[in-house]
């Protein structure tokens, strides 16, 4: 047994008895030890009432309730909310008294009375909360925040380190809390794309000292059952047949965009418009080739690492991310380089210029603008972990069967040689007959609403356009009464107006209502979906009071931030109210399931 245990629990056990138990479970695996944790933990839950019983006064009407967990989780595209899921379903089988709040659903006024708070969010763009978040998140860090002396908390971050806002929403929530005078109970946990690593020792450590928190109250509301926790398991995955792959943008568009459409018979897999499908990469062998002839390293050689061994070849090929950079990456590199430049984009207050060396570059940029040296061992513990492409689905199941329509951009980078995203390099090659691994990632947030009499505003750029694709087909499968309005920005209308013959076939039907179209490079002045909205703000503002839903998709950072803020513009102009208000409006909105973003 490790001395951390005995270290923690030791004080909590009188005489010699941390010491004897100690030597007891010396010898025991850590299956044994989750069992006679939870043995032990039910012979004390039955054991508690019966002593309570003898010495106890008897109850009154108001007695305090019994202290509990509180677990409030923030989650864009779902990570933050499995996480939150797990520790829940871990409190439980500990017998904990826990209880997992969304943070939009979680009631503010119960924060000055909360004891134990547990708080797992993910970060998004420029270090921006998750949008389930933003009424919680803004009442924490305003100004009638109440003092929280009694409270003891712990924060869970999650987020993607090629971002220069690394998990900056976890990190000032877990200063603000501290800043009310809670107690850190845990120390801050930082999940990169590898969660589970940074995941699962933040959860049994918090468990751990959330169990003798709550044990210095009143008994568990629960009996422990008597079995380990299950081990963390990634989602499952299927091989599905590529059927189509065509290019949807004109030859003289800057942009490779690709309609494919993929063969769901037998996955099991049942999809709704809003889902999105999550694409195992593998990086191409040319680019390998190129990271070991650059370091002059041999694609054979053994590499042992968390427990596994695999050939160099073989982790950079299929387990390391190699075409995204990230601030870790970029500071070991920079620690053997000793590169002038290169020092100084990771030096505090340089994050502008971080983050568009991380867009612009890939390691093999990263290799020939500053050579260093690396040893095969350290270049596999320092590369993050391969990260699944998550695609918004474009179709309905109700319309295509047993199928799956993807919409991809083919992201290629200039340098001294085309520099391909690795999803990019893998779809663009992918002949009819080609199989992809994929994963289904549901998206509960953003969905056509069970109301079909209801209407739905639909704005995106680019191929934040997939969803709504499958929001029309999903929609006219239903025979829904409500009615349908798009706004969709790209480049140019002749070559990058996609799927243009299904909304005009559409709009001429009469299943699309409406279309206003953003195109920013046909005329002198840029236009994009942002000035549509202000410009078409009267009507848009008639349809939310009259209950549309409205949806956003596309890039976070940039034009999802850009149409919020017209959106606050335009309530606040046309509702005749301030911008703090208008935000509160569009915050009831969100929480109400009637503005809905999916942004990445």
């Amino acid at each position: 047994m490790s001395a951390q245990p005995l270290g923690l629990y030791s004080a909590l056990l009188p005489d010699d008895r941390a010491e004897w138990l100690a030597r007891a479970l010396e010898d025991l695996d850590p299956t044994a030890l989750h069992w006679v944790s939870g043995y032990a933990a039910g012979l004390a839950a039955r054991a508690l009432p019966e002593r309570a019983a003898a010495s106890a006064p008897i109850p009154v009407k108001d007695a305090a309730p019994s202290p509990r967990l509180t677990i409030v989780y923030g989650s864009q595209t779902g990570n933050a909310k499995r996480e939150a899921e797990r520790v829940h379903a871990e409190a439980g089988r500990q017998g904990l008294n826990a209880r997992l709040v969304r943070a939009d659903a979680y009631p503010i006024r119960e924060l000055a009375t909360e004891r134990l708070l547990y708080v797992v969010i993910s970060t998004q763009g420029d270090g921006d909360p998750p949008d389930d978040a933003r009424g919680f998140v803004d009442a924490l860090l305003g100004k009638r925040a109440p003092r929280l002396p009694d409270l003891k908390f712990a924060v869970l971050g999650l987020g993607d380190s090629s971002y220069p806002q690394f998990n900056a929403m976890a990190r000032r929530l877990d200063a603000r809390l501290e800043e009310l005078g809670a107690t850190r109970l845990v120390a801050r946990a930082e999940a990169d794309l590898d969660i589970d690593a940074v995941a699962a020792p933040w959860r049994e450590q918090s468990l751990a000292l959330a169990r003798w928190t709550l044990d210095q109250g009143l008994p568990r509301a629960t009996v422990t059952p008597l079995f380990p926790a299950p081990e963390a398991t990634a989602a499952a995955t299927f091989q599905a047949e590529v059927l189509v792959n065509q290019r949807i943008t004109g030859r003289h568009s800057g942009k490779d965009v690709r309609h494919v459409e993929l063969d769901l018979a037998g996955s099991g897999i049942e999809y709704e418009p809003g889902d999105s499908l999550a694409l195992r990469v593998r990086n191409s062998d040319a680019l390998v080739d190129s990271i070991l002839s650059a370091l002059r390293l041999d694609a054979a050689q053994a590499v042992t690492h968390a427990g596994r061994t695999r050939s160099l070849g073989e982790w950079l090929a299929g387990e390391r991310e190699l075409t995204r950079l990230s601030r870790p990456v970029l500071a070991a590199h920079a620690a053997r380089a000793q590169h002038p430049e290169i020092d100084a984009l990771v030096a505090p207050g340089n994050e502008a210029a971080l983050r568009r060396h991380i867009e612009a570059n890939q390691f093999i940029d990263l290799l020939e603008q500053a050579p260093a040296e690396w040893t095969a061992q350290d270049l596999v513990a320092t590369l993050r972990p391969i990260a699944t492409r998550a695609y918004s689905i474009a179709s309905s199941r109700k319309e295509v069967g047993e199928e799956a329509h993807l919409t991809v951009a083919l992201l290629q980078r200039a340098a001294t040689s085309p520099r391909w995203g690795a999803a990019s390099r893998q779809v663009g090659d992918a002949a009819e007959g080609a199989r992809f691994e994929l994963s289904l990632q549901p998206n509960d947030r953003f969905r056509v609403p069970t109301d079909t009499s209801r209407d739905l505003v639909m704005i995106g750029a680019g191929t934040g356009i997939a969803p709504y694709r499958g929001f029309l087909q999903e929609r006219r499968a239903t025979g829904a009464g409500g009615r349908h309005w798009l706004v969709f920005g790209n480049p140019h209308q002749q070559s990058d107006f996609l799927y243009q013959l299904e909304w005009q076939r559409a709009l001429k039907q009469g299943e699309l209502h409406r279309l206003d179209l953003a195109f920013s490079r046909d005329q002198a002045d840029k236009v994009y979906v942002q000035h549509r909205i202000e410009q078409q703000g009267k009507d848009l503002y008639d349809w939310l009071e009259r209950g549309a839903h409205l949806y956003v998709c596309g890039d976070a950072s940039g034009m999802a931030k850009d149409v919020h803020a017209a959106l606050v513009r335009l309530v606040s102009r046309h509702g005749g109210v301030d911008v703090e208000r208008a935000e509160e409006y569009l915050s009831d909105r969100t929480r109400e399931g009637r503005y809905a973003r999916d942004v990445y």
